[in-house]
């Protein structure tokens, strides 16, 4: 899922890490938060990340992949939540036909102040980054790259749904068609980054064409919130794009307890969800994606699109610290 294009620490960077200092001062002089809202469950965030991975690797055209759509939407639906979906056939990198929804669940679909939390729902077809070459060809059950970010959202739909005490408006976005970039055997010429995201290019080229009053404030996009040993680095997309809202989030995190899953460090750039959203739709959207800077088989961790990507190595710590993270975010907003 996306393209691996975590980079080394740049000069800059380095110049204002080391000003600990001037840091240091910045996080003291934050405005104190108080934990507000319900308790996440990361019990429940779990089962949900399980449930679609029993319907199997959830890849483009397949019955798996349809299935799991329904149950998608079901579950936004059981909460409460008004469930559009947004059907387009999308080409792949090979020229394939992608048959892919964008799932959209909206709370309190007209009020104005909205915010926006999204996740990308599809499986990598190819477990291309595997270290056993007889597997790139195998789907990846993509437990933690897809099926996480759904999971929690779901998790923070039924909890918003039950105190329905929220001051914003939520829209809750499945992307479809994100894994579906140039496989790492395929020899390309210049930039492959248009043939990941398909299904959020779409859904900004829809976007802009809407004219809608009801246009997010801001969005967060979940990307692999689920690993074991995960940390979240500042994404430097994020921080170019919509800087103001990483230092919420990241507030919004110490305030919960969970500020050592989310150090102040920058991580890199990369290509994702959040790129046509901020780029074509112009919605301020920070990525939370996991940043490993000591795992030799990616930065992205040690299980990422390989066949090890499995309900085994989802942990219920990091669904709780991004959960209630989100629950932070969203109940403080005014």
């Amino acid at each position: 899922m996306k393209k691996m294009r975590y980079l080394l620490f740049s000069l800059s960077a380095l110049l204002l890490f080391s000003c600990g200092n001037a840091k240091k001062s910045t996080v003291e002089a934050e405005v104190a938060q108080q934990p507000v809202g319900p308790t996440f469950s990361a019990d429940s965030a779990y089962l949900f990340c399980e449930q679609q991975c029993q319907f199997g690797p959830r890849t483009m055209n397949s019955a798996a992949h349809d299935q799991c759509e329904q149950w998608i939407i079901g579950k936004f639906q059981q909460y409460g939540l008004s469930v559009a979906t947004q059907k387009a056939t999308l080409k792949g990198y090979d020229g394939t036909p992608l048959n892919s929804t964008n799932i959209i669940a909206s709370y309190k679909p007209e009020r104005t102040n909205r915010v926006m939390l999204c996740a990308h729902w599809d499986s990598r077809p190819w477990a291309d980054n595997d270290p056993d070459e007889a597997n790139w060809r195998k789907p990846v059950m993509a437990a933690n790259d897809g099926a996480s970010g759904v999971a929690v959202m779901i998790e923070v739909a039924r909890q918003i749904a039950a105190a329905d005490s929220l001051n914003v408006g939520v829209d809750f976005i499945c992307f479809d068609a994100e894994d579906w970039g140039t496989p790492q055997w395929v020899e390309s010429e210049g930039s492959d980054a248009d043939t990941w995201a398909l299904g959020a290019q779409h859904w900004a080229e829809q976007f802009i064409t809407q004219n809608s009053n009801l246009k997010p404030r801001y969005g967060i996009l979940l990307d692999m919130v689920g690993g074991e040993g995960a940390r979240f680095y500042q994404e430097g997309v994020s921080l170019y794009f919509a800087s103001t809202v990483v230092k919420k989030v990241w507030q919004a995190a110490r305030a919960v307890g969970f500020g050592s899953f989310f150090p102040n460090d920058e991580g890199g750039r990369i290509t994702d969800d959040h790129l046509p959203v901020n780029q074509k739709a112009k919605v301020p959207c920070i990525d939370i994606i996991p940043y490993y800077p000591d795992c030799q088989a990616s930065s992205f961790g040690p299980t990422w699109h390989t066949v090890n990507d499995s309900m085994q190595h989802i942990d219920r710590s990091t669904l709780q610290a991004v959960g209630q993270t989100l629950i932070q975010v969203l109940f403080t907003e005014q």
